[in-house]
């Protein structure tokens, strides 16, 4: 039955975390931690084929199956990626036995929550699912113990709980809205009956509350001026996190703030939703801008890179529209694909030279080809130039919204050269400046690596008609 697959993508994690908790041996977690996330992504798989009835507190539909596959796939690459980066902090002491068993437990929790997240039919249920991944990335940013990953977890967790409280009145809010037309219980927090009756629904209510739901979800996508835990974050935890953080969970929140632009669209008399999410998206792709001409540490640098894609992708999902919201979920999975990719490699880059300081990252060709040449494919992928799977989505955004919005349409593209000039900036010393410092052995994984800059590079040039024409089903129900 399809309600056991989708129960079957929350119980492999949960399964897992419990066994992972209490397995010793670092080799035998590892592998455990990855064959998790293998059955997982194979089940999603399979919810292709599937058209299932949804229940009280499970869907499955066109735009949450996009999310769920993208999220299990990238979640397999990091495990693999994670069991080599893992293994070196291991050798160098950074991390303990006990510590490891934690972060193993913890990324199976983690995947739990984005799914459940993800495949959750109740708006109540959903928020629950976000506040878990909240509190798991918050313990494991902290996970090495220093000042430093103290300071950048306290403050995510600081700053993610107001989002998330946020998001939580605006829930309440979306239910005091939808009571007098569906009526008392948790009926009215299902997300299908909410859709079938939202044209009735109290309009200044839910203008309101997708005001809260915006900010609230908004400080978890990372958009401008709520992004200020998300630089911390990647810079102090675990490098796998920080692709899990920039792939994955940027992403869950933005698939709730989508619901919830789906349900305002349906009533003729709330607001138009659209305006709002422009605007922050347009601000945070010109902050992130030209915050990368500031940065000193290489992850920091790459962070404010997601707070500037994450801007095009608010921004597309704004302006809306079959051709905008293709270009939205385009983006945002290659985004995904790519910045996962890229923070594979620079993991692996940080133990080599044992720093993220960009000025003592130089001449990486030359002293670590592999991946120095890894990292310019990403930052080629990242800013968007041809052939790879970025540039295409950004080029549908900027034409789509200059037929209809031309200084809205300059203004993102203003904001995306400025982008690339900083990537570039400084990727001219880091790849090919004069080499600096150590070069120390890793257990470097490329597999993960190449295989996401494979996908971004082909889907540049291709892709496959089936998969257009599920993004195209997702972009018309987006509207």
């Amino acid at each position: 039955m399809t309600i056991d697959a989708l129960e079957t993508i929350l119980i492999v994690p949960l399964l897992a975390a419990a066994l992972l908790a209490v397995l010793p041996g670092y080799r035998l977690t590892a592998g455990l931690n990855v064959a998790a996330a293998l059955v997982t992504f194979l089940i999603s798989v399979s919810l292709f084929w599937m058209k299932p009835q949804a229940s009280g507190y499970l869907l499955l539909d066109d735009l949450n199956r996009v999310f769920i596959v993208l999220t299990t796939l990238v979640a397999l690459t990091t495990s693999i990626f994670s069991a080599s980066y893992i293994a070196h902090e291991i050798e160098i002491g950074r991390l303990t036995p006990r510590s490891v068993r934690f972060y193993h437990a913890m990324y199976q929790v983690l995947m739990f929550a984005m799914n459940l997240a993800l495949v959750a039919n109740n708006i109540g249920l959903m928020w629950v699912a976000i506040e878990v991944a909240t509190l798991t990335t918050v313990m494991m940013v902290g996970i090495y113990r220093t000042h430093e990953a103290l300071e950048a977890a306290w403050k995510y967790f600081i700053l993610g709980s107001v989002g998330i409280a946020l998001a939580l009145f605006g829930t309440i809010l979306v239910y005091m809205a939808a009571r007098p037309v569906i009526g008392e219980g948790a009926g009215a927090m299902v997300w299908t009956t909410l859709i079938q009756h939202a044209a009735r629904f109290d309009a200044p209510l839910l203008n309101v509350a997708f005001v809260f739901l915006l900010l609230g979800y908004g400080t978890k996508v990372g958009l401008a001026p709520l992004h200020a835990w998300l630089p911390d974050a990647h810079a102090e935890g675990p490098t796998p996190i920080s692709a899990v953080l920039s792939g994955l969970l940027l992403n869950v929140a933005l698939y709730a703030l989508l619901r919830f632009k789906m349900l305002l669209a349906l009533n003729p008399e709330a607001i138009a939703p659209g305006p709002l999410m422009v605007t922050m998206g347009l601000i945070s792709c010109i902050f992130g801008a030209f915050m990368l001409y500031r940065r000193r540490d290489i992850k920091r640098m790459f962070a404010y890179s997601s707070i500037e894609h994450m801007g095009i992708i608010v921004f597309a999902f704004g302006m809306g529209g079959p051709l905008a919201n293709f270009a939205g979920l385009l983006h945002m999975t290659m985004h995904s694909l790519t910045k996962s990719a890229i923070f594979f490699t620079v993991g692996h880059i940080a133990q080599v030279k044992r720093t993220q300081k960009i000025a003592d990252l130089s001449g990486l060709t030359v002293s670590n080809p592999l991946l120095g040449w890894a990292l310019v494919v990403g930052v080629v992928a990242i800013a968007g130039l041809p052939p790879m799977g970025i540039f295409m989505s950004e080029f549908l955004v900027v034409s789509s919204t200059f037929a209809r919005q031309p200084w809205l349409a300059i203004l993102l593209a203003f904001g995306i050269i400025v982008a690339l000039g900083g990537l570039f900036l400084r990727l001219n010393s880091v790849a090919f400046g004069e080499p600096r410092g150590p070069s120390e052995p890793t257990h470097a994984s490329f597999v993960p690596i190449f295989a996401h800059f494979a996908i971004v590079f082909v889907a540049g040039i291709y892709m496959p008609p089936a998969l257009v024409a599920g993004f195209e089903n997702v972009a018309r129900l987006l509207g």
